[in-house]
């Protein structure tokens, strides 16, 4: 936060939109697991409160044979949750991301969309939250949040598609007392209107903030945080 505090107090118009984006983005990654923002690998289950509550989900998801599709904005943590997941699954999944060349896309749905096909699919929200067929699934996860609650409702839609017998739970990842919290009730309570904020200026929203309520925004609430580690 001093930081952020520092770069703010020296950089003004498009630099500090910049700037805060960074910032936001980093701690995003943090909220993931720390090893996602240092990029230094590691990516240790017990080090991340997210990478634990995810196994303890798809540990349920396994035992009743149901599938998932997992949902991120960062295409590098997709084969760190691939692996993660092929652990508790005990099979291998798929990833698809922005570098997953096109002509192998459609392979890949026809392999997920098999009967027995593989449990789980990681995807990065944009190129996988489009134009895919995946009715496979029964659960969508959000591993991270979007500020544009559209662009996560059309990556949900992938599960929702014409064909679909079964029920589908979407699950939304927000580490507690943390800038993604604060970013999700932000996102909550525009809901209702029809403005920029839905449409796709989230972001500009929260670059065009002043310094104190911006610092006050990604501030750690340490006491709520260790509520959620505690639960």
């Amino acid at each position: 936060m001093g930081e952020l505090a520092r770069a703010l107090a020296r950089t003004e118009g498009i630099q500090r939109r910049g700037t805060v984006l960074a910032h936001l983005m980093q701690l995003k990654q943090i909220c993931n697991h720390p090893a996602h923002w240092s990029g230094q690998g590691g990516f240790t289950a017990a080090r991340s409160g997210k990478f634990e509550r995810i196994a303890a989900l798809c540990e349920e998801l396994a035992e009743r044979q149901e599938r998932a599709l997992v949902f991120t904005q960062f295409r590098e943590i997709t084969a760190p949750l691939a692996e993660h997941l092929a652990e508790v699954f005990g099979r291998p999944g798929l990833v698809l991301h922005g570098g997953t060349a096109v002509a192998k896309r459609q392979a890949l749905v026809e392999q997920f969309q098999r009967e027995e096909g593989p449990p789980f699919f990681v995807l990065s929200l944009k190129a996988g939250g489009t134009g895919l067929n995946l009715t496979a699934a029964s659960h969508v996860i959000h591993f991270d949040r979007w500020w544009n609650p559209a662009v996560e409702n059309q990556a949900t839609d992938r599960a929702f598609r014409i064909g679909q017998t079964r029920n589908v739970l979407v699950h939304k990842f927000v580490c507690q007392g943390t800038v993604e919290e604060r970013i999700e009730h932000m996102i909550e309570s525009k809901k209702q209107l029809a403005g920029d904020f839905l449409e796709g200026g989230a972001d500009m929203h929260l670059t065009e903030m002043g310094d104190e309520e911006l610092l006050k925004l990604v501030s750690l609430d340490l006491g709520a945080a260790m509520k959620e580690g505690e639960r």
